[in-house]
This record gives C-alpha cells, sequence and structure tokens, in this order.
C-alpha cells in the first residue's frame, strides 16, 4: 500500500529449555516510531529472586523486632552484637506496650548484591502515647547469604554512632514537698527519677509520678536520642510535652528528719528511725541507712523486748498489776525448749512486774504465758493497730501477730519472737498509741488518705497509764537509761530480737519510745546491731539530742 512502510519484527530467539519464559514486548520510542525489545521473564525473575531473598531477613528482623526478640531481630544482620545491644537499649529505655512494623513498597535494587527497603516503625509508650518513624534498610549479599548492613541509622534515621532513643518528661515535673512546703530531700522515702524517661522509679517520685509529672493518663513524655553512655538527651524528636505536674506534700518535719539522719551518721549496719507525731499519725521522719530500700517503713522483723509493750497491756488487760511477784530467773523451760535472758541476768527475789518489765526479763513473760489464751496477743495487737491494712500514702508493713498456735509458739511470742513481725514504723506507732491512749494510724501523704485503719477496740485507760509509768521507769531506772539524762522526759522500751540460724543467733537493736514534754513518738532498729540497750540506746540518745539543739 502506497504511504505504508511495513516494518519486520523479527521472531523471538529461541532459548534453551532451561532458560525458556514468556517474552516481554517493550515499546521504546525512537525518532521514527516505537521499537519493540524482547525482554525474557528471566531477566525479571532474577531481579524479583534478588529482592525477595533480601526481603526474608528484613522481614524477620523486623517481625522479631515487633515481639520484643532483640537477640532474634539482630541474627539477621551483619553485627548481631552491636544490633542486639542498641535494639535493646531502644525497647528497654521506650518499653512500649506495643510495636508494629512494616515494610513499606518494593525493594529498590542498589547494584547487583544490595537492595533497599523503607520501613515503618510504631510503637504503643506509656506515658508518650502513639509513636511513628519511618526508617531505611539495606540489605546485601554476602558470599550467597542476604544480611542487613546495620547502622545505628537503620533503627531511625536521625541516630548516630553511640546514641539511642529514650523518652523524656517535660520540665515542669513538681516536688515531693516536706510539711513546711519545702523540696524534701529524705533519699528512699522520696525515691529517684530515671534520668533518661523522667519517669519516677521508686518511692514517692514512683507512686505518684503522674501527679508529679502531670501525666494525669495524658502524654507525659517526648522522644528523644540520647548518649549511650551519659543518659543526656541531644536531640528532640517530638514535641514535649506541657502538662504541669502538682507537688506531692509529706508530713515531714525537715528538723526532726535531719536529727534523724544526723543520728544514723556513722551506723556501721542497717539502721532506721521513725518519728510519728501521736495527736495525728503524722510521720515526722522516716530516715534510712543507707539508702535504697525504704526499711523505716516496709521492713519486716522480728520486734523482740519492744514488743512487750503489747504483751504487758494484755497481762494487765487480763488482771495483772505493775506491783505483783515477777520471779525472773536465768532460764525459762518450755516443753523442752530454753529460753532465758540477755547474757543471762537474773532479778533478785521480790522482784515485781514493773522490775521485770523495765529490767526487760524475758523468763518472767515466757513464763506468765498461762495468764494469756491462745488469742489475747493477737486481740491486744489489734488495739495497737497491728496487722490492719493501713492507708498510710506510701507503701507499708503494717505488722503481723498471728495467733499462737502451741505452748511454745506462745511463750516466744510474749518476748516478740515466733512468728511476729513489725516495721519500725508500727514499733513508733506502739510507743504513739501509749503516748496518746488511741491508735491513730500513721499517715504520710494526708491528701492521698482515703480509708484511715480504725482499731476494732480501744485500749482501757488504766492500762495505757500502767505502761506509761512501766515506760518512764524504763529510762529512769531500767535498760534504757542511756536515755536518763535527756530533757522532756522520755518514755521508752528496749528490744533485742534474735533472728537467723547462727549459734549463738544475731539480734536487732530496738528501742521505741515517746517525750512526755512534746509531741513525738520515735523507733531506732539496728540490723543484726547488738543489744536494744547497749547499741539502739545510744542512736536514740543522738537523735533526741539533737532534736533538743
Amino acid at each position: 500500500m502506497a504511504g505504508t512502510h511495513n516494518r519486520t519484527i523479527p521472531a523471538p530467539r529461541k532459548w534453551p529449555r532451561r532458560l525458556l519464559g514468556i517474552v516481554v514486548p517493550l515499546l521504546l520510542l525512537t525518532g521514527g516510531g516505537y521499537a519493540v525489545l524482547n525482554l525474557r521473564d528471566d531477566d525479571l525473575r532474577e531481579d524479583d529472586a534478588q529482592v525477595t531473598a533480601a526481603r526474608g531477613p528484613l522481614t524477620a528482623f523486623l517481625t522479631a523486632w515487633a515481639g520484643n526478640n532483640t537477640t532474634k531481630a539482630a541474627g539477621n544482620t551483619d553485627t548481631p552484637d552491636a544490633a542486639a545491644s542498641l535494639l535493646t537499649s531502644v525497647m528497654t529505655n521506650l518499653k512500649p506496650s506495643r510495636t508494629t512494623t512494616a515494610i513499606d513498597g518494593e525493594g529498590r535494587k542498589n547494584g547487583e548484591r544490595e537492595v533497599g527497603f523503607p520501613f515503618t516503625v510504631t510503637m504503643a509508650v506509656p506515658g508518650a502515647g502513639d509513636i511513628t518513624w519511618r526508617s531505611q534498610a539495606r540489605v546485601v549479599d554476602t558470599s550467597g547469604t542476604w544480611k542487613i548492613k546495620f547502622t545505628s541509622p537503620t533503627i531511625h534515621p536521625d541516630l548516630e554512632p553511640g546514641q539511642t532513643l529514650a523518652l523524656k518528661s517535660g520540665d515542669h515535673r513538681a516536688k515531693v514537698l516536706d510539711a513546711k512546703g519545702d523540696p524534701l530531700h529524705a533519699g528512699s522515702l522520696v525515691g529517684t527519677v530515671d534520668p533518661v524517661s523522667g519517669k519516677g522509679v521508686s518511692g514517692l517520685q514512683s507512686r505518684y509520678d503522674d501527679i508529679l509529672s502531670g501525666g494525669g493518663g495524658k502524654p507525659n513524655r517526648s522522644l528523644v536520642i540520647a548518649d549511650r553512655e551519659s543518659g543526656r538527651a541531644v536531640k528532640d524528636l517530638s514535641e514535649a510535652p506541657s502538662a504541669e505536674g502538682r507537688p506531692v506534700r509529706t508530713t515531714i518535719d525537715p528538723r526532726v528528719q535531719e536529727a534523724a539522719a544526723d543520728a544514723l551518721t556513722g551506723v556501721e549496719v542497717n539502721a532506721a528511725i521513725v518519728a510519728i507525731d501521736p495527736r495525728n499519725g503524722h510521720i515526722l521522719a522516716a530516715a534510712n541507712r543507707p539508702g535504697g530500700f525504704n526499711r523505716a517503713l516496709e521492713g519486716r522483723y522480728p520486734p523482740g523486748s519492744v514488743f512487750k509493750v503489747v504483751t504487758a497491756a494484755a497481762l494487765l488487760g487480763s488482771g495483772a498489776k505493775t506491783e505483783d511477784p515477777a520471779p525472773c530467773p536465768k532460764f525459762a523451760h518450755v516443753d523442752g525448749q530454753r529460753f532465758e535472758n540477755q547474757k543471762q541476768f537474773d532479778l533478785p527475789a521480790g522482784s515485781t512486774f514493773a522490775d521485770a518489765f523495765t529490767q526487760s526479763c524475758n523468763t518472767y513473760f515466757v513464763d506468765a504465758r498461762s495468764r494469756l489464751s491462745d488469742t489475747d496477743l493477737r486481740d491486744t495487737a489489734q488495739k495497737f493497730g497491728i496487722g490492719g491494712s493501713w492507708d498510710v500514702g506510701t507503701t507499708t508493713f503494717d505488722g503481723s501477730v498471728p495467733v499462737t498456735t502451741s505452748d511454745n509458739d506462745k511463750a516466744a511470742a510474749t518476748i516478740g519472737q515466733a512468728r511476729l513481725q513489725a516495721s519500725p514504723l508500727v514499733m513508733a506507732s506502739v510507743a504513739a498509741t501509749v503516748k496518746s491512749g488511741t491508735f491513730d494510724q500513721p499517715v504520710l501523704v494526708p491528701s492521698a488518705v482515703k480509708n484511715k485503719h480504725r482499731a476494732p477496740a480501744e485500749l482501757d485507760a488504766e492500762v495505757t497509764g500502767r505502761l506509761r509509768e512501766l515506760m518512764r521507769a524504763t529510762v529512769t531506772s531500767g535498760s534504757a537509761h542511756a536515755l536518763k539524762d535527756l530533757p522532756g522526759r522520755p518514755h521508752a522500751k528496749t528490744g533485742t530480737a534474735e533472728f537467723g540460724s547462727d549459734d549463738p543467733p544475731r539480734t536487732h537493736a530496738w528501742m521505741i519510745g515517746y517525750q512526755g514534754d512534746s509531741d513525738l513518738a520515735w523507733a531506732v532498729l539496728l540490723e543484726g546491731g547488738g543489744s536494744g540497750g547497749a547499741d539502739a540506746g545510744p542512736v536514740a540518745a543522738r537523735f533526741l539530742r539533737g532534736l533538743a539543739r
């Protein structure tokens, strides 16, 4: 036909059978029209195969990452140790409740042995909400094995070597305050804040983190890049929260707290001092040495002879009188078990109940157990609030005085051993109850207390009066003589509590008491500290002298 140019398209080349495939015509625009280029699907298959092979380790990497299996994820990289270290750091810092990952679109070849993939990471991070970012992974073929070429930007494009992802709180975290409204610096009581995340991790900082940080369930942290060695934030990746935190006010009296902390200076064993206002239960001091565990409020210890305040209340309630005869031999035997006084002392003939209490005679109280039922010690302890569920505004151990189950069990319980346990807070509260005449549950953060524990019954007024006389006599003529020359009319009870399986057993040293001329009750504990009178007594004396200055 005129004006028509015929173009012959050659037949496709016949390839060997092992290379046969569908011919794909590709029209290329040329100066005179279109040319047809025949491409074998074998060529496409080769490209697809490389991308597919490269996609495999990345898929495994992202799946393991989303499952917080950092070691498994890192195994798909060319430097598994470095990858696992950084991934673990990121997941530890962010602590996501959920992580999702996804490859975005097709891979892109970068030469014959490398394929690049974009991917997205989304994390639900407590305190920060949903955080999403995009990154790139380079997957390389080394000797027939595809691995992710791992660098810090693989995790996040803004990361550099030596850096990690972390969280930062806003600059509006409020303070824990003392009773006067000033910032409180009482170590293990206040607790600590994680320097990277800004989250309270112990003490009151942890318990009231939402209030102090301004969280209240809303995002109050932002994503940052941090130096892995120092933890210092070096770059903000999301907008910092603007929520204002609210301060938490405690009942701690800074003067009393300082005196308690100073009294523990130089003590070589773990120790604690608690002070309470008997009028309202307000905790005025809670000092621990060393810091860390808040043994002042949470510790669990056999109270030993300081529990004789409770035992004496039970005996007085059963009809005993302070002037009653009270034999105090070196030893008392109960069903083959020997009880003895500290250093095996005894009291002379004619000694009274009051003498046995002030000198802390174990054998008298053990032998007086027949006057008590199996529930009497438990019931009397409840009048002091022991064993209740206290709502203090922080974590506390509120004591345990079980019903006695045998004669030996009862004998040991009369002197604060067996299965009895108490914290220094509990024993300070015992002294406060004697001072006030009524149990008033200790309180540390009044605004947080919703349901103060009430004792199921009150102490008899006459019994309380006798206990006051006994505790004062313990100072003036008994085992608490370390306080004898101090002002303020101190009342006290010493305690030496056996623990452990050593022979002879080790002992905690206790002293509890209150000031007759001021509103202060207190407890001193020295873990494994020896004797109540000889070892806890001087510490209590330093505390009271510090307050008198």
